[in-house]
């Protein structure tokens, strides 16, 4: 090897590209080519595996600020598309170091040959605390992520792409990653040294509205006594009733709760006026805030991580959660038989509400922890016990896990 190849630089083989032009560049893996998406950033130091499956990611490129990302390897039992196989609609990934051999005992494979099987492209070596420092100040922007094994872009075209990628706001995004047709649930959470259980002798019937669900908040409503019947987020208001439900789950999942409400309202609505118990989270949250009479905005650089403090304003207690969003609810907007239940300590924004004198609640977060704290796993006992008493059976102890 002559000096001059030992100072030659390696070529970039992969850019993120954003809409305003600025070039970022680093080494390419998982999936070749290229996807537009909205840039957003996580400050999980845990579960890159849960949040690059989490179809409330759909349309977005996920900028990690923990740097060390891939190093315990990827497997399939922390999937949380309920289709295994399935695409959770994250466009991209964003990394510091490069990845390094998984070393756990619980790797199947690397997250290089697993982003490349689920479609994901990412990019590593960049700077992402300047890039979240820019997404913080100037909020989240378009771009697009692009990998290419030989360094060959076309810039011009990239710059084009980034620039008419029209943006999550006034985007539905739920009928991309939601059922196609119902099933049943009966998955219950993993145990140490025994894996996953199945739930046998359920007393209660739930009817969840999959606007892209994750698998770990199904395992947790199986877990409480329930016989889980998912519908698509399309569901019409006699397929949610005609099932005579004991209390219907409003799911996470992607994109502007307005777009998805032009024709999820109806059965929300309608579950509203049935009296039966009514849970909401994430984008589910938003939706009844809709249904409610309420508004939803765009936020400047959204919740996404897991270590958001929240304050429980019907216990006042303070709990950590888990976040992905990109609108909240306006509190403001809500009407006076609504109650705010939950704010964040961060900037004050709504988590939660309920109606008053009904048992209808939501919250903004992911209390399935998947990935993220167990300090809001209460809330399903909250919700069942909301239906126990509508049944005339005693309550259950709320408690985090």
């Amino acid at each position: 090897m002559t000096n001059a190849d030992a100072w030659s630089a390696t070529p970039p083989t992969a850019d993120l590209v954003l809409a305003d032009g600025t070039v970022i560049e680093g080494h390419g893996l998982g999936a070749v080519g290229s996807a537009p998406g909205e840039v957003c950033f996580n400050t999980a130091i845990t579960g890159y595996q849960e949040i690059l499956t989490d179809p409330s990611y759909a349309g977005q490129i996920i900028t990690f600020t923990f740097s060390h990302i891939g190093n315990i390897g990827a497997n399939d039992e922390d999937i949380e598309t309920v289709n295994l196989a399935g695409a959770s609609g994250v466009r991209g990934a964003v990394l510091r170091a490069d990845v390094t051999a998984p070393s756990n005992y619980r790797a199947a494979r690397a997250l290089d040959e697993w982003l490349k099987a689920r479609g994901i492209i990412a990019i590593a070596g960049v700077d992402t605390r300047a890039l979240t420092a820019r997404i913080r100040e100037s909020g989240m922007p378009n771009a697009v992520i692009a990998h290419a094994p030989d360094g060959r872009f076309d810039f011009d075209d990239l710059k084009e792409q980034a620039s008419a990628w029209p943006g999550l706001e006034g985007m539905d995004l739920a009928k991309s990653v939601t059922t196609g047709q119902s099933f049943e649930w009966n998955e219950t959470p993993w145990q140490w040294d025994e894996g996953y259980g199945h739930q046998t002798a359920p007393k209660y019937h739930l009817v969840v509205i999959d606007y892209g669900i994750k698998r770990n908040i199904l395992r947790l409503l199986a877990d409480q006594g329930c016989r889980v019947t998912v519908l698509p987020a399309t569901a019409t208001p006699d397929d949610v009733l005609s099932l005579k439900p004991d209390g219907v789950f409003l799911s996470n999942g992607p994109g502007d709760p307005a777009a998805t409400g032009e024709y999820a309202l109806p059965a929300i609505r309608a579950a509203i006026d049935s009296g039966v118990p009514v849970f909401g989270i994430c984008l589910g949250h938003q939706l009844l805030g809709l249904a409610l009479g309420g508004k939803t905005k765009k936020m400047h650089q959204g919740h996404h991580g897991t270590n958001h403090p929240v304050m429980d304003r019907t216990t006042d207690k303070v709990e950590i959660t888990s976040m992905n969003h990109g609108f909240a609810v306006d509190a403001d907007s809500l009407p006076d038989t609504v109650e705010e239940t939950h704010v964040s300590l961060f900037d004050g924004s709504n988590c939660g509400l309920q109606v008053k004198g009904k048992p209808i609640f939501s919250v903004q977060y992911h209390p399935e922890a998947s990935p993220g704290p167990r300090d809001s796993h209460y809330l399903f006992t909250r919700f069942i016990n909301l239906i126990r008493e509508r049944k005339g059976d005693q309550p259950l102890p709320e408690r985090a896990a």
